[in-house]
């Protein structure tokens, strides 16, 4: 990954040694406060799924890990080879699920041609898969979004953005990249261009217009520093990238949030009634 794809701003350097005790312990705690000892995870051959199983594998033991890999027909072959990489890494159980299959079936029945139709299916099968399988295993699912993707919406509902539990969601994509080299994920991971590898030649940068090192530092001024629209224009940023994320931020509001529910008793859940720590996890 050349220079000028990341953000250098020291504001979102990692301390990786704290945070990755910090998210070992997090996976280990509220997957055995949870009743569980075993996880799922997607391994997709990108970095922000590599960097959560190498943790999940350190949390819980790589014997108590499952990586599954679920290509579709027109997936990248290196990707696959990439998350072998990732799994013999870390030494976790794996396993091969292809759903050109179920996703066909559902599409051609349906008539889908819409590329992100077609997408958002993918999305969607791959994460029936992981909560199958973790039915079987009696395992939590693990998460791999991470805080870029999860602030400007560029996920699929109940598809990659669903999980049990997720260790790099407060994490930006710039600082995935850092935390993968600490960790020791394999360079030809960490240095590919991101792709959710729903469609042939479909990169992350491409899709959204922005690459994660502009948009990762404007996240981190506008939401972690809370910076208004004039002050962002004063920090260099330009005002049509201002006003293009916000509204990726706001437009995407319902994908981080639970499901809206209305209120008709006086404790509803998510509402009145959404402190875990009341029912002792």
């Amino acid at each position: 990954m050349e220079t000028s794809q990341r953000t250098n701003r020291a504001d979102i350097k990692l301390n990786t040694k704290i945070v990755r005790e910090l998210l070992v312990r997090f996976i280990k705690d509220q997957t055995m406060n949870a009743g569980f000892t075993k996880a799922v995870i997607g391994v997709s051959g990108g970095v922000d799924s590599a960097v959560s199983a190498t943790l999940a594998a350190e949390a819980l033991g790589k014997e108590n890990v499952l990586g599954v890999m679920i290509p579709f027909r027109t997936s990248n072959p290196k990707s696959v080879e990439d998350a072998k990489l990732v799994i013999q890494a870390t030494g976790i159980r794996s396993e091969l699920v292809d759903i050109s299959k179920m996703v066909d079936g559902y599409c051609e029945e349906n008539k889908i041609t819409d590329s992100l139709r077609r997408g958002n299916v993918m999305a969607r099968m791959r994460m029936i898969v992981l909560y199958d399988l973790s039915a079987r295993e009696k395992a939590l699912v693990v998460g791999t979004s991470n805080k870029t993707e999860i602030l400007v919406g560029y996920g699929t509902q109940h598809g990659d953005l669903a999980s049990a539990i997720n260790p790099v969601g407060d994490l930006y994509k710039s600082q995935i990249w850092q935390l993968a080299e600490a960790l020791g994920v394999p360079k030809s991971v960490i240095e590919k261009a991101p792709s959710a590898d729903l469609w042939e030649g479909q990169t992350d940068e491409t899709e959204m217009g922005v690459t994660y090192a502009k948009l990762d530092a404007l996240l981190f001024e506008m939401i972690d520093e809370r910076h208004s629209d004039e002050e962002l224009v004063t920090l260099g940023f330009e005002e049509t990238l201002i006003k293009k994320v916000r509204g990726m931020i706001q437009q995407n509001q319902f994908k981080r949030r639970p499901p809206v529910i209305a209120k008709v008793s006086y404790r509803t859940v998510n509402v009145d009634f959404r402190y875990v720590r009341d029912w002792g996890i």
